[in-house]
């Protein structure tokens, strides 16, 4: 996603026209037309006040990422049929190699159990299924990695 459109998104999900968004900067509804078509880019003044029209912080209205954009629209794409076919430990080793190689160091069979105990007790003590037990101990261990890279 450009800026442009990134600001075009932001725009429409205030529920402004360009006319009305013209008249809040003094600007023309071609500048702003011009903006959304990445022909030209707003100042920092213009940026601040777009941000501000928008109910943004002035980081969530220029900083974009197709990555993130892509990798959601794939994770909406896929079913759980084929999600189930993927070797997902394959798929990531590639960006993280510890994960092909982890097996053969890693005596598992001490980590299991505890891991086991901690999905049974989500399951018994909130009533999630096995998967819902396994996403919310995923989240947990991935808020305490965020938490250790703050240190």
């Amino acid at each position: 996603m450009s800026l442009g459109n990134h600001l075009f998104q932001a725009r429409k999900k205030s529920g402004l026209s360009q006319e009305e968004v013209a008249g809040k900067l003094g600007v023309s509804r071609q500048t702003i037309s011009k903006w959304e078509l990445d022909e030209t880019l707003p100042d920092i003044r213009q940026s601040r006040k777009l941000a501000d029209l928008y109910g943004m912080s002035l980081d969530e209205l220029i900083v974009f990422d197709v990555d993130v954009k892509e990798i959601q629209d794939a994770i909406d794409r896929t079913d759980e049929s084929v999600s189930e076919k993927i070797d997902w430990t394959k798929a990531w080793s590639k960006k993280y190699p510890v994960l092909a190689a982890y097996q053969s160091e890693v005596e598992v069979q001490e980590y299991a159990p505890q891991l086991s105990r901690m999905l049974q007790d989500l399951e018994k003590k909130y009533g999630f299924s096995e998967l819902d037990a396994f996403l919310v101990l995923k989240d947990i261990l991935a808020g305490v990695w965020k938490n250790r890279k703050k240190e």
